[in-house]
């Protein structure tokens, strides 16, 4: 098994609507934990070199922004407080496709294959809330 992730969607939004759910503390609260019962926060100074903080009930992860490029790429270290892992590293990558927006999130640099299949599953759910929030905001 593999220590990284790769996840391609297309999703049913502009580039810029897709890019902003990925920016935007407020629409990032909207979709951005796998399980919809935990209390969501988040906080996102979006530039390199700028942190954000996701709170998703007691669990907690933060990074920083290595690469900033709107509408088209957003790179981010990602490391769960309360551990000693090194942090990952998210990459998410946008094109224009006939559909909408082609999306491309890689996520790497994980300890084992165990650590990234657990995160592969969380990313599931959330990105299909991110779909469903684009399609809820494109339809009204």
């Amino acid at each position: 098994m593999d220590t990284e992730i790769r996840i391609k969607r297309v999703l049913p939004a502009t580039i810029t609507r897709v890019y902003d759910a990925w920016t935007r503390a407020e629409l990032l609260m909207q979709w951005y934990c796998p399980n919809p019962r935990l209390d969501l926060k988040v906080r996102a100074d979006v530039r390199v070199g700028g942190e954000y903080v996701v709170e998703m009930g007691p669990h907690v992860v933060r990074g920083t922004y290595l690469e900033v490029a709107p509408p088209h790429r957003l790179v981010f270290s990602w490391r769960w407080d309360g551990t000693d892992d090194e942090p990952t590293r998210v990459e998410v990558e946008l094109s224009e496709v006939a559909e909408g927006t082609r999306m491309v999130l890689t996520h790497t640099a994980f300890a084992n294959a165990e650590d990234a299949s657990n995160h592969r599953i969380a990313w599931d759910p959330e990105l299909d809330r991110l779909a469903d929030l684009l399609a809820s905001v494109d339809a009204g």
